[in-house]
């Protein structure tokens, strides 16, 4: 055995994003945790350098023919990376599900299970009957001879049984539910008049003058819709489309008469809508006035229903898809002794596959899952461990796996069985690089890099290295206090039960929703209220499922949601819902174009002598208009070059070296900067710039204050991670009264370091003075930690959750003997209180 194999991956010059000329050896064979503040550069040497670099030389020995097939990344801006593997990488945020993906199709569990099903199945012949397993189907011969009735026929194969083509139901096409458009969803509001708005559907893009057709053609337009007869009520639903003349005054007195003005009734103006409309957010508009109800040909199993004759032990394939993968299971160690003696050894090595393919699901705290569950109702912890198992099955060796934040969405009972993931596959012979917050992950690392000290321009640099112990115990690090326990825990008084519910409480009753049966819950109003519990214990159900759309309905006057009961809004109003999809589509989104900033600087700009003396307005300093922008680039800073079978390179502009605009617009100085000058800036540089002109000042003062003062003016915004997207859209909203509105954070502690936490709580905080209420879906104990008041579900996920498990202050919920986040949240409190 040669003893002189590589140890560490060396990495030598590293300047991806803001990494400054980085040296940094990570070992190799062992579970490392790269930690440091939100922005300090960790993501940039974890995804950055090592899997950019591990994939693209992999990628690199394929053929061109291949190659030209695979979307593939551009070298990464570092001088030397040797002794690295090939590289999987696992990203912070998996992609949405579409509508056709479930648990099956994405965990490539179902492709066995129908396989099983082809070749093990009962088929049933033509005339009806049940066909015994054979041989004949098994070796995929496919044509059977039924021994009742003497008839040949060909048995369904695993391609048949797929509803994402031939297999699919024709009525539904595989979607396993039917869209119906819902009268009481179209009428926004029965009391209102034709002409006060009525119609919900009428608002819609080019249908404002509707109310005017509808006058034209007699029907009457100032009487409450409850109270139109019913003739009437039809023909604004459903009646005819036809032509008629009208006269549309407009806001400042001028009449527009229309020769041929379409009537287009309320259900045609969604319809016609959905079928000319390709843009996503339009198409989600138009969805809400649809209801979705089980497909009543196949009942929601996706598939023909002829194929559901076939059996295996005397259940479906939709049966079993709609077992919990621990009951499949059981399920399948059945199969091998139903079978013929003959079929037992083929059918023994199909059920050892199909079982491997489930076994990550159960290590990974899965098991509650069934194969049938849409892919889309997942959370994002959910998707993630299915993403990860995935991975897990392949059983490699020699292979350099990159997680960007695995914690995201983890319950911390699910950390466990994720480290055990990671064990795992150093075990088999890989590496795994890993960055996360989570103290947890951090505390059970072979090794630990931090990246810091700060974020953006100061950060870049390694501050610590070294085993837990060493790093928990270094004066210079900064996760080093908590994960010794030093830390402050709590940032936030402890309220009593007096003052708890001082300002009142909202009120809600589910009476049956996916896992959740007839929960009563109250949310104290004005108080920072965490909804808790394991993934799938129905947290997003209770409050982004019933909560949101029930608070809308009722503020719109329309009927409560079918499966919420009872509702007190308490004053509500607004609800503002907060995630972390990244802000903007392309680099053409900035910090500065998302705020008003650039809206202040364009006036600033064109109010200077220089600006006035060429004729120059205010939207001659936006890089996206061409009379400013670079004409190389069009104010995007960079160029792409389409090298035919390599990856596209995208280079800084040559002739603008990225700052956006022609030389003429950069000619224009205030205070002797250049606008690109100033997009260059971050917020705590800007600060100082801009301390005489209020509305700017404020805005950046806002951003300083959420810890975002690292962030560059002209920095893309997608490209920022989950916790700073959602603080960027907080922006607009601190130092305004909030009263009558309900903040809702879908995990809003992602990708956000301890102290970056603390940041968070600060802004809550904020935004409670305000007036508002808040409410986080939340896993991090740190944050549950410093709520007022924790709505625990549970006990367990899918069909073990959707109960009030507990309820009260983080003490009351640490001492809840039922509550899994209790146990951990006791843990947590213990650690920082030693």
């Amino acid at each position: 055995m040669p003893t002189n194999l590589p140890t560490h991956i060396k990495v030598r010059g590293a300047k991806v994003n803001n990494l400054k000329d980085l040296d940094v050896d990570i070992p190799l064979n062992q579970f490392v945790a790269i930690t440091g503040r939100s922005g300090s550069g960790k993501s940039s040497l974890a995804m950055g350098v090592l899997y950019a670099e591990g994939a693209r030389r992999y990628l690199n020995a394929l053929s061109t023919f291949t190659r030209r097939r695979i979307n593939q990344m551009g070298k990464a801006a570092v001088e030397s990376v040797e002794y690295l593997p090939s590289a999987l990488a696992l990203r912070q945020r998996p992609q949405v599900p579409g509508v056709r993906s479930t648990v099956g199709t994405m965990s490539e569990s179902l492709n066995i299970l129908r396989l099983v099903f082809s070749r093990l199945g009962s088929p049933v012949c033509p005339n009806g009957h049940q066909v015994p397993s054979t041989l004949a189907v098994a070796e995929n011969d496919g044509y059977v001879t039924c021994p009742t009735c003497g008839v040949t026929f060909r048995a369904p194969g695993a391609e048949d049984f797929a509803f994402n083509s031939g297999g699919a139901c024709p009525t539904c096409e595989g979607l396993g539910e039917v869209r119906q458009l819902d009268a009481s969803l179209i009428i926004g509001n029965e009391d209102q008049t034709l002409q006060e708005g009525a119609v919900a559907s009428w608002h819609l893009p080019g249908r404002n003058f509707m109310p005017i057709v509808a006058n034209a053609i007699g029907i009457p337009i100032d009487v409450p819709y409850k109270d139109l007869s019913d003739a009437d009520k039809q023909r604004v639903l459903h009646g005819k489309k036809q032509f008629v003349a009208i006269d549309i005054p407009s806001s400042k007195g001028k009449i527009f008469h229309m020769d041929k003005a379409v009537y287009e009734n309320a259900f045609a103006a969604v319809e016609d809508s959905m079928a000319t409309s390709k843009n996503e957010r339009t198409i989600a508009k138009l969805n809400k006035f649809y209801t979705f109800d089980t497909c009543p040909t196949c009942h929601g199993t996706r598939l023909n229903p002829a194929l559901l004759k076939q059996k295996l032990v005397g259940k479906t394939i939709a049966e079993v898809c709609d077992l919990p993968v621990n009951e499949l299971r059981q399920f399948a160690g059945t199969i091998v002794d139903w079978l013929p003696a003959k079929m037992q050894g083929i059918g023994q090595n199909l059920v050892d596959e199909l079982l491997l393919s489930l076994q990550p699901m159960v290590d990974l705290g899965l098991d509650y899952l069934t194969l049938s569950r849409p892919g889309a109702t997942l959370s994002t912890g959910e998707l993630q461990r299915i993403q990860l198992g995935r991975t897990l099955r392949s059983a490699t060796t020699g292979v350099l796996y990159v997680l960007d934040e695995p914690s995201v969405g983890l319950h911390p009972a699910n950390v466990t069985g994720l480290i055990k993931a990671f064990r795992g596959l150093v075990a088999q012979g890989n590496s795994v690089v890993v960055v996360d917050h989570d103290t947890r992950i951090i505390g059970a690392a072979d090794y630990v890099i931090e990246i810091g000290p700060g974020a953006g321009k100061t950060g870049g640099t390694v501050v610590d290295q070294g085993t837990v112990a060493e790093v928990a115990h270094s004066q210079q690090s900064l996760i080093a206090p908590f994960l010794n326990g030093t830390a402050q825990l709590r940032e936030r008084p402890q309220l009593d039960d007096q003052a708890l519910w001082q300002k009142g409480s909202l009120s809600l009753e589910v009476q049956h929703r996916f896992n959740i049966d007839d929960v009563a819950v109250k949310f104290p109003k004005n108080r920072l209220t965490t909804v808790t519990g394991m993934s799938g214990a129905g947290k997003t159900t209770l409050v982004l499922d019933s909560l949101i759309p029930a608070i809308e309905a009722d503020v719109a006057h329309r009927t409560l949601p079918k499966h919420v009961t009872q509702l007190d809004r308490a004053g509500i109003r607004h609800v503002v819902k907060v995630d972390s999809v990244p802000v903007g589509k392309n680099v053409r989104s900035t910090v500065a174009t998302y705020t008003d900033i650039l809206d202040r600087l364009r006036k600033l700009f064109a109010a200077t002598p220089a600006a006035k003396e060429q004729g120059y307005t205010n939207s001659r300093f936006s890089y996206n208009v061409k009379a400013g922008a670079c004409p190389t680039c069009n104010g995007t800073g960079q160029i792409s070059l389409d090298v035919q079978y390599l990856p596209d390179i995208t280079e800084v502009c040559p002739q603008c070296h990225g700052q956006r605009y022609n030389p003429e617009t950069l000619a224009v100085t205030w205070n002797g900067y250049s606008i690109a000058d100033i997009l260059d800036l971050s917020v705590d540089e800007a600060l100082p710039i801009f301390a005489t002109e209020s509305g700017i000042a404020q805005t950046l003062q806002t951003l300083h204050d959420m810890g975002l003062g690292y962030l560059l003016l002209g920095e893309s915004t997608p490209a920022l991670s989950g916790g700073e997207a959602q603080r960027l859209k907080l922006v607009s909203r601190i130092g305004k009264r909030q009263t009558g509105t309900l903040f809702i954070f879908d995990e809003p502690t992602v990708g956000l370091h301890p102290l970056d936490i603390q940041q968070l709580v600060k802004v809550f905080d904020q935004l409670l003075q305000q007036g508002a209420t808040v409410i986080a879906i939340e896993h991090d104990l740190d944050l549950i930690a410093n709520a007022d008041y924790v709505i625990d579900m549970g006990p367990g996920g899918g069909i073990n959750g959707g109960h009030l498990v507990a309820t009260g202050t983080p003490a009351d919920i640490s001492q809840a003997a039922d509550s899994v986040t209790g146990k951990y949240l006791k843990d947590q409190l213990n650690l920082f209180e030693k």
